[in-house]
């Protein structure tokens, strides 16, 4: 109970550094700017809101898993689901917020793949090969300027969980706070940050408190027109947990990379890789996923 206090203070903690951020700049610019500017003034006060849809799509797969059996009772659906071909989809979308010296943004992302296999006179076999909910709040104060990047301390607050458990392993039930230092708004350096990262599980009856280091990243380089390369991932080291359970990750690696082609304004064709690393606390192997295919998606900014 006192760990979710923590995280809730740390939340309304966030949200009131964004608001008087956005309060600091509106007294700034009164002062300093005279009525003949004022619709300049008025802009800067509200800063500028986004509705980014950086993905809204089907991806058409073939997935090669390895050391399966060592994950069977993980919660990471990734880790223990079978080697085939598959479709999944995906949504990820940000309402942004962004002013001279902060921004803000605000995430929900959606991943579920699913494979029901009917062998001859066998039983239906059904397979999850992604399953992911993840809500996140970002505030970043941007503290410098180098060249063409922002850099400046951040900190973010986010609930995953899945949208039904998988087999015999319970529902994932994350809550995970991250605060440390970020690099953003660069022509290939979209988001590259180094934190520290604490995590309330309640995945099973007995909840964890985990402590971890994470590094994180999102590129894109756009080489002509109408084609555009990016990848995005993390790496996430486990030190310290609260108490023992095998399931919990130790070490985990999550990234992919695609090219997309881009058929109209909005909507794009490409080729797409993913993988997945992890080592639970219990297993003697690594396991891992990796996926390649096809992605077709909707993608568009809107300023609000």
């Amino acid at each position: 109970m006192k760990t979710n206090a923590i995280y809730g203070a740390l939340f309304v903690f966030i949200c009131f550094a964004s608001f008087q951020a956005q309060a600091s700049e509106i007294s700034a610019e009164t002062q300093n700017n005279s009525s003949v500017l004022q619709t300049d003034v008025s802009a800067k006060k509200t800063g500028l809101w986004r509705a980014n849809i950086r993905r809204l799509g089907l991806e058409l797969s073939s997935v090669e898993v390895s050391n399966a059996k060592e994950y069977q009772n993980s919660p990471v659906s990734a880790l223990n689901a079978d080697s085939q071909t598959l479709v999944k989809g995906i949504f990820d979308f940000v309402l942004e917020y962004e002013t001279d010296i902060s921004r803000w943004d605000n995430s929900v992302f959606l991943n579920y793949g699913r494979t029901k296999i009917k062998p001859y006179n066998e039983p239906t076999e059904t397979t999850e090969n992604a399953d992911e909910i993840l809500l996140t709040s970002d505030y970043t104060y941007k503290m410098y300027r180098f060249k063409n990047l922002d850099l400046g301390p951040f900190a973010s607050v986010a609930y995953q969980t899945e949208f039904t458990r998988n087999e015999d392993a319970p529902r994932m039930k994350v809550i995970r706070a991250k605060s440390g230092a970020k690099l953003l708004n660069g022509a290939l350096i979209k988001e590259l940050y180094v934190a520290g990262v604490a995590e309330y599980d309640f995945t099973y009856a007995q909840s964890v408190t985990k402590l971890a280091g994470e590094l994180g990243w999102r590129f894109e380089k756009t080489p002509r027109e109408g084609i555009q390369i990016s990848t995005d991932g993390y790496f996430r080291k486990y030190f310290m947990f609260s108490h023992y359970i095998g399931t919990d990750l130790k070490y985990d690696l999550n990234l992919t990379a695609r090219m997309d082609v881009n058929i109209t304004d909005t909507l794009a064709f490409g080729p797409y890789i993913s993988y997945r690393l992890a080592k639970a606390r219990a297993a003697t192997k690594y396991g891992s996923n990796f996926t390649i295919g096809l992605s077709l998606a909707y993608k568009n900014l809107f300023n609000l």
